[in-house]
């Protein structure tokens, strides 16, 4: 979980200039990780229905590297995952009016509530 808190975050503070793999391995994760979160997250970006992207694995380095192995699930289901969040959000903009807006608003606000009182 913690590693894939740091993966997620490492991707929302990409520069234009560096690459995922590159900013992967300056941050002390192995090479062969860094390859295969890059491949995953292609595929997990066309799976949830991307134009770029397109599936991308190593299935032989995937079943001997551990390490490429998980860095391959991991950037399938992060990068499938914010794609598939895009796609929420650019429907509500697209669809919802303010009355649908503040109704989930408040419901978040009660969700929060709740919790809160556990």
């Amino acid at each position: 979980m913690w590693r894939a808190t740091v993966v997620l975050g490492v991707l929302m503070l990409l520069g234009g200039c560096e690459t995922t793999r590159e900013d992967l391995i300056a941050r002390g994760f192995p090479p062969a990780f860094a390859d295969g979160f890059d491949d995953g997250c292609s595929s997990g970006r066309q799976a949830a229905g991307a134009i770029t992207g397109q599936f991308r694995k190593d299935v032989p380095r995937y079943l001997k590297d551990a390490h490429y192995a998980e860095g391959w699930s991991d950037g399938f289901r992060q990068c499938q995952a914010m794609r598939e969040s895009e796609e929420r959000n650019d429907y509500r903009e697209r669809h919802w009016d303010d009355r649908e807006r503040a109704w989930q608003q408040e419901k978040d606000r009660d969700a929060a509530r709740a919790y809160r009182s556990q």
